[in-house]
């Protein structure tokens, strides 16, 4: 287990040089030496694939992640971000160490940028924002940004909890209301787009593209029929999972740590127009303004975050983009919902399947709460792991986000129709 453990991406960055001495033994030793010369720590490099291999990264790490967020990054990524860790390329400092001013890192962020605006061809109408705070902060942002003052109606389709909560917080700063709701049907479903009771003084529509917790994913987006167009939605669950026209959107928000990086960056991207109107109370840091003005750089912003994500984007387009994403993802949960709906009602997904998410499959085991924490607990032992639904709603919830090979998909079904045979 220990030599397993040492191979891992994360304990390879700690193994000393070959034949370093022990700090104690170092220091045992260190009154019979002469002037020593200076040590130097090296990082083997670490050559990175043109696109990532999951498959064989996974199984080298022992480990399929279904977790919801953080999610598991791309092997070549992480082996990439570890050979440069120490000495990144070449300036003698890590990324993390370096002046977010400086020439290296405003390369990383420029390039990851332009990266984006490749991978989801974002028009030069709107702005790319790095900012942190989670998209949680940006429940309060929009609003703060795109209402003249808090009188202003702002419609919200309520889908799940994450879209519930952003209309709650929009509520303190806008007279912000629910156009529709799938609270009643449990949210596992969305509504026909003429459903929506949409306030045509609104200033923007929000909605949730694909609500983590409760597994359901817009396949297409309503029409806002407010007077200035805007569409708002939170992408942070499927952000990058599929090709999105940008120009429908007034704003689109998303959390790196689901499908491009770790936690600690939030990428907004905003109609320039819709930038400079923010309300007077608006803070500094909530105020789009402040970050277009200086390109993401007002203030220390996450830069590991930001690197990392530069490297998913990187690897993302030698996949061929993300419509070549997007056939494989909709193949991983294929399979996975057909497991499911073959089950004769052992497994159950409670969401329509029209707009069954292929980022977070959701699922309940018909013979009750004590036989879902066996599957999770023994689904742990045979290396695939943080399966537990949300715990607003318990059950089983596999997160099958771009960078889960589909051999981590396939392990999990042969293992539900094999706990399925010896549980009957």
């Amino acid at each position: 287990m220990a030599a397993a453990a040492a191979a891992t991406p994360h304990s390879l960055l700690l193994q000393r040089p070959a034949g370093a001495a022990t700090p104690r033994a170092a220091a045992a030793s260190s009154s019979l030496r002469l002037p020593a010369r200076s040590a130097r720590i090296s990082c083997t490099a670490v050559a990175a694939p043109s696109a990532s291999t999951p498959a064989a990264g996974a199984a080298e790490r022992g480990v399929y992640n279904f977790a919801a967020g953080p999610a598991t990054l791309p092997l070549s990524v992480l082996k990439k971000a570890q050979a440069e860790l120490v000495d990144y390329r070449g300036s003698g400092m890590s990324i993390m160490e370096m002046s977010h001013r400086g020439k290296e890192f405003d390369a990383a962020i420029k390039k990851a940028e332009a990266d984006l605006r490749a991978l989801l061809a974002v028009p030069d109408t709107h702005e790319v924002l790095f900012l942190q705070g989670g998209a949680t902060t940006q429940f309060a942002a929009v609003p703060l940004n795109l209402c003249a003052s808090p009188s202003d109606p702002a419609d919200f389709v309520v889908s799940g909890s994450w879209s519930d909560k952003a209309f709650k917080e929009a509520k303190k700063f806008s007279a912000a209301s629910v156009a529709w709701s799938g609270k009643d049907g449990k949210y596992t479903s969305l509504p026909p787009f003429d459903a929506i009771k949409q306030n045509p003084e609104a200033r923007f529509l929000h909605i949730c593209s694909n609500e983590t917790i409760h597994g359901v994913e817009f396949k297409d987006y309503p029409e806002p029929k407010n007077k200035s167009g805007i569409l708002v939605a939170d992408m942070s669950s499927n952000f990058c999972s599929k090709p999105v026209d940008v120009s429908r959107f007034g704003v689109i928000y998303a959390g790196a740590q689901k499908n491009v990086g770790p936690s600690g960056v939030t990428i907004a991207i905003v109609r320039k127009d819709l930038i400079g109107n923010a309300q007077p109370i608006t803070p500094v840091m909530l105020d789009f303004k402040t970050h277009a003005d200086n390109a993401s750089l007002y203030n220390t912003p996450p830069c590991f975050a930001i690197y990392i994500c530069g490297l998913v984007f990187e690897d993302l387009l030698a996949q061929g983009g993300l419509a070549e994403v997007e056939k494989k993802n909709a193949h991983k949960a294929g399979i996975l919902y057909d497991t499911i709906d073959a089950s004769g009602g052992y497994y159950v997904c409670p969401v329509e399947k029209s707009v069954r998410s292929l980022m977070n499959v959701p699922f309940t085991l018909a013979k009750g709460p004590d036989f879902e924490k066996q599957f999770i607990s023994e689904a742990a032992k045979e290396g695939m792991v943080q399966l537990k639904g949300h715990r607003s709603v318990g059950g089983v919830r596999a997160s099958i986000y771009n960078a889960m090979p589909l051999a981590g998909v396939e392990k999990l079904v042969a293992f539900m129709k094999d706990f399925q045979a010896r549980n009957p």
